[in-house]
C-alpha cells in the first residue's frame, strides 16, 4: 500500500509539471464550440433553439440549461467555460462528459505512464516490489497503471486545475488561446488520415497449405530427388491436387536436388 500511494504523489508531481500543456489542450479542445447548434432539455425533451451556442453568448444568455448538467459545474457565468461544459450537445451528451473522455483520460493515462517511467528509472528497487505487489511484469506500463487504479485520482486532480485555470474565462477567449495547437492537432489527424494502411506480412510461403500438401506427396521418395525421377515428383504431386500454376511456388520448398524442379517444370510444360 505504502508503494502504491507513492506512486500516487508522484503522479501527482508529474501532473503538476505538465499543467501547461494540459491547458493547452483544454482549450485546444474547446476551439469550435462556439459555432455549434446550441440544444437544451425542455421538459425532458432535447431540442434546438435554432441558433448556435456563439449566439445565446453574444445575447449574454446561458448555455446550460436546468435539465442537465453536473452540480460542480452549476452557477456558471453565461458564456463561461463552464457554463459551456455543463450545456448538452446534438446528442444530448454534456460536453463535460466529452471532455472527460477526449481530454483528460488520455491525458491522465500519459502522465500516468511518465510516472511510471521516472519510477522505473529513478527507484528502481521500490519499482520492482511495486510490480511483484501488482502481480506484473513491467512490460506493459500502461497495464501497470490501471492494475495501481492512479488514473481515477489524478484524473480528479486534473479537472479540478483544468476549471481552476479555466472555468471562469469566457468561452470566446478560451477558444482563441486554444486555436495554434488546434491547427496542429488538426493538421496530424489529416497526416494519419492520408497515411496509407500498414502492408499486411507477406505470406510464408513455406506455410502453406500447398507446400504442406506438396512435402507429404514426395515424402515417400528418398531425397534429394535427383532430376531422374522428375517424372515421379510431378506425377505425386498431380495426384495429391497441387495444382499445376501453384508448381513453381511449391518446388523450391521440397527435398529436390540441383536440376530436379527444372526438370518437373519441363515436363509440365511438355504436357501441357
Amino acid at each position: 500500500m505504502f508503494e502504491v500511494d507513492w506512486m500516487g504523489r508522484l503522479g501527482r508531481e508529474v501532473l503538476r509539471e505538465r499543467l501547461p500543456a494540459l491547458i493547452a489542450e483544454a482549450c485546444a479542445w474547446s476551439v469550435g464550440l462556439s459555432d455549434r447548434p446550441h440544444h437544451e432539455r425542455r421538459r425532458g425533451r432535447l431540442t434546438g433553439t435554432g441558433g448556435t451556442i456563439g449566439d445565446r453568448i453574444a445575447r449574454g444568455q446561458p448555455v446550460s440549461g436546468e435539465e442537465d448538467g453536473r452540480l460542480d459545474l452549476g452557477d456558471a457565468r453565461p458564456g463561461s467555460f463552464r457554463d459551456v461544459l455543463n450545456a448538452v450537445d446534438a446528442g444530448g451528451q454534456l460536453f463535460a462528459d466529452r471532455f472527460d473522455r477526449e481530454v483528460l483520460e488520455p491525458f491522465v493515462l500519459a502522465t500516468c505512464v511518465l510516472a511510471a517511467e521516472r519510477a522505473r528509472a529513478t527507484r528502481p528497487g521500490a519499482w520492482a516490489e511495486l510490480l511483484d505487489d501488482l502481480g506484473e511484469d513491467g512490460r506493459d506500463l500502461a497495464r501497470v497503471v490501471r492494475a495501481g487504479e492512479w488514473e481515477a485520482a489524478l484524473r480528479t486532480e486534473a479537472e479540478h486545475l483544468v476549471l481552476a485555470a479555466l472555468a471562469d474565462q469566457p468561452l470566446l477567449e478560451v477558444e482563441a488561446e486554444g486555436l495554434p495547437l488546434s491547427l496542429v492537432r488538426a493538421a496530424e489527424a489529416l497526416a494519419r488520415d492520408a497515411a496509407p494502411p500498414p502492408s499486411p506480412p507477406a505470406e510464408d510461403p513455406a506455410a502453406s497449405g500447398a507446400v504442406f500438401l506438396a512435402r507429404a506427396a514426395v515424402a515417400d521418395l528418398d531425397g534429394p530427388v535427383p532430376p531422374a525421377h522428375a517424372d515421379r515428383v510431378l506425377a505425386a504431386l498431380l495426384a495429391e491436387g497441387i495444382e499445376p500454376d501453384e508448381l513453381p511456388a511449391v518446388l523450391p520448398h521440397l527435398p529436390l536436388a540441383p536440376g530436379t524442379a527444372d526438370a518437373v517444370l519441363g515436363l509440365l510444360d511438355a504436357g501441357r
